[in-house]
């Protein structure tokens, strides 16, 4: 089966062209990895040849609680997005992908998933504004926020842009970021498998009893 090879740095430039107010824009220093997609079969995910490594950052969940996210996921399986709560359209359509996705897995690998949630708007998502909305798509999902510049360093990191959150000529906050979802093995915790917004909830429910295990899409 013929396949080809990208730049993911590339890829992600292109899908920035797609994003309106619930997206980001380009960045020239983003980390470059390879990535090899299947031409043929058109998947949701896009396996990487150069794996990401998981961001070394330590916000404040929902809870209040200084979280480490390297530490706390460390050997599991994980899931992490940048969005924020009063983004109009695809944060919570993404994360209600997943929560879709993971209900309907056995109740022992449920428990095993981390899905972590990290505002890109931390002004506004306080521990509580954040811990509220995400229990409207799982309560289990993991919520992070924190200082901003620490929050955009850690993104950039695994190739995703974000922008300082502004106000539009209504006064809602708006906030540009990337919009792709990046799994984590439980083997290595390394970030092999990157998903776009156009992944369903079929597309995750078929991966990830894969991801658990830390085999590739």
């Amino acid at each position: 089966m013929r396949k080809k090879t990208l730049l993911a740095a590339a890829l992600l430039s292109a899908s920035a062209l797609t994003l309106t107010a619930c997206g980001g824009s380009a960045e020239s220093d983003k980390p470059v990895a390879s990535v090899s997609s299947d031409v043929a079969t058109e998947k949701a995910a896009t396996v990487l040849d150069q794996p990401f490594k998981k961001p070394d950052l330590v916000l404040t969940d929902t809870q209040g609680k200084k979280f480490d996210l390297r530490g706390r996921t460390a050997g599991k399986p994980t899931l992490i997005y940048f969005g924020y709560t009063n983004c109009p359209d695809v944060c919570p359509l993404t994360m209600s992908n997943i929560a879709i996705a993971k209900k309907a897995l056995p109740k022992a690998d449920q428990e095993k998933l981390q899905v972590v949630f990290v505002s890109t708007d931390p002004e506004h998502d306080t521990p509580e504004v954040l811990g509220s909305w995400l229990k409207g798509q799982d309560p289990d999902f993991i919520g992070l926020t924190g200082d901003f510049a620490t929050i955009q360093g850690g993104a950039r990191t695994i190739g995703i842009s974000i922008d300082e959150p502004t106000k539009d000529k209504n006064g809602k906050r708006v906030s540009m970021h990337g919009k792709q979802v990046i799994a984590f093995s439980p083997k290595d915790d390394a970030g092999y498998v990157m998903y776009g917004d156009d992944a369903t909830a079929d597309d995750y429910q078929k991966d990830l009893p894969k991801l658990l295990t830390g085999a590739k899409p």
